[in-house]
């Protein structure tokens, strides 16, 4: 084994033993019940919950899949930015200090489908049903993608085989979130966003450096191909409008949002916003810098790079001590595994809260549920591995899919529950199904447009599920009549507690 082999698994080994160490001590400090091992008691400062959040959100795409598409494609990815920047702001503005104070309003909702089950007083638990098998589905292809990203960073940058880089990255972030539960996971989490932030710093700083400064790479850049500094480039307004729809995603993406329901108090709201904002705004310049200078090296150092979504890692392997390298290479699997473990644990949740409960203990005691939990863990992680075994698999590609699915199905549920107070349960139902139909016929449905375009690659899936979504619930709502009297009891409380 080689010096820069050896330096960097020093650098990884720390790593791994600093995460599994931290979901050890959460595993001694988090209370033995189902609010304690899935939303840490409700008690997370606003550091931590804005890292926590970013670092869940970004995953392995920050630093695989958006340097890779500002490699191929240029300044057009820049749209996606934008689109994101923009969600995230209003998902805090609008639905973070809601979503808080709603769920410990409606009788101490713990899960997302807990919660809409108790906001609409849903005696069938036909929402509650129908959410947690959207949230099964579509975090399942979620976690894969995320794994696929570990997967390559072993393949290329340790010369390992493709399905070991899989294991070892599930295998350490199930050991953390098994045992630490949410607590473990938020705290990692923050440990993360601070590596993930660090190296989106430091790389493209280091890049640009190595190529004489941003000017000279800019010129690299034209003289490759002028196309890559137009920012409308093969652009129409329905392409932009389907990059910058990735923000609408935010509004339903559950291993988000449930850090909402956890912080401390919608006070520490703003602090959060503050934090997970600015966080988020120097991460993704730093990934669109650092595909930019990529293609400019790529170029000047002559050599042949297959996957775009590797580019990251060649500048870690080329430009930085051995012990830096192995440290950038951990930051990404900072983003991959904090994301992993925010997914494991909503998955989990879900199956133990809104199905082995549901239909099969109703009387669980907490330790119980907290055991189901983490065999859920287990069982969700094995099934993730198998779906991402396809080493060809786009990060992008499977992120966008999951994304979108989440997007239309829970994003306007989410916004309307918390600001409509008309809305009623087959409302919730109607918008729920047809947003994730819709994700799923327009991508897998094989439609296409006249000239062959599919229909996903002409129109991101989000677009038509959201707004299709939102038809139904207020359709829906409005002919089927108001809500119940309790329901509207709550929804005034919300409102009152939001005011003080």
């Amino acid at each position: 084994m080689n010096g820069i082999s050896s330096g960097v698994l020093i650098s990884l080994a720390a790593y791994f033993l600093v995460m599994i160490g931290i979901g050890v001590y959460a595993y001694f400090q988090q209370a033995n019940d189902s609010e304690g091992y899935m939303l840490g008691g409700r008690n997370l400062g606003p550091a931590v919950t804005a890292l926590s959040a970013g670092a869940s959100d970004m995953s392995g795409w920050l630093l695989l899949g958006l340097p890779g598409y500002m490699y191929s494609d240029g300044v057009v990815s820049v749209w996606i930015a934008i689109g994101l920047t923009a969600g995230a702001f209003l998902n805090y503005l609008i639905v973070a200090p809601r979503l808080r104070v709603y769920t410990e309003v409606a009788n101490n909702s713990i899960t997302l489908p807990d919660y809409f089950a108790n906001r609409f007083e849903d005696k069938s638990h036909m929402l509650r049903v129908i959410s947690a098998i959207v949230i099964i589905l579509f975090f399942t292809v979620y976690t894969a993608a995320s794994l696929v990203g570990g997967g390559k960073l072993f393949e290329s940058s340790l010369n390992m085989s493709y399905s070991t880089g899989l294991w070892v990255t599930a295998g350490v972030v199930v050991c953390y979130t098994l045992f630490g539960g949410f607590l473990a996971v938020s705290m990692t989490d923050f440990v993360q966003g601070v590596i993930m932030l660090f190296a989106m710093v430091i790389v493209p700083i280091v890049a640009f450096t190595d190529l004489g400064g941003i000017s000279a790479t800019t010129t690299a850049v034209s003289n490759i191909d002028p196309t890559l500094l137009n920012i409308t480039q093969g652009m129409s307004v329905i392409g932009i409008i389907s990059l910058m729809a990735w923000g609408l995603g935010y509004f339903g993406q559950p291993h988000i949002i449930v850090r909402f329901m956890a912080i401390r108090s919608p006070k520490d709201v703003p602090t959060a916003r503050n934090i997970g904002m600015s966080w988020m705004i120097i991460s993704l310049i730093g990934a669109l810098m650092t595909g930019f200078a990529g293609r400019a090296y790529v170029q000047k150092t002559a050599m042949t790079l297959d996957d775009p979504e590797t580019i990251f890692l060649v500048f870690t392997q080329f430009l930085f001590h051995p012990l830096v390298s192995g440290f950038l290479l951990a930051a990404i699997l900072a983003a991959i595994m904090s994301t992993i473990s925010s997914q494991l644990l909503v998955v989990s949740s879900s199956l133990t809260k809104d199905v082995y409960q549901l239909f099969f203990d109703r009387e669980a005691p907490e330790a119980r549920q907290v055991l189901v939990g983490r065999i859920s863990v287990i069982v969700v992680a094995v099934v993730s591995i198998l779906l991402a075994s396809d080493p060809n698999s786009s990060v992008l590609d499977l992120v966008s899919n999951a994304w979108a699915g989440f997007g239309a199905a829970f994003g306007p549920l989410v916004i309307f529950s918390l600001t409509w107070r008309r809305m009623n349960r087959n409302g919730a139902v109607a918008g729920m199904v047809v947003g994730a139909l819709t994700v799923i016929i327009w991508i897998y449905g094989g439609f296409t447009l006249a000239d062959g375009t599919a229909l996903n690659s002409w129109l991101f899936a989000i677009v038509p599920g959201f707004i299709l979504s939102t038809i139904a619930i207020f359709a829906v709502s409005i002919m089927t009549g108001g809500p119940r009297a309790e329901v509207e009891q709550q929804f005034t409380e919300m409102e009152t507690l939001l005011k003080k």
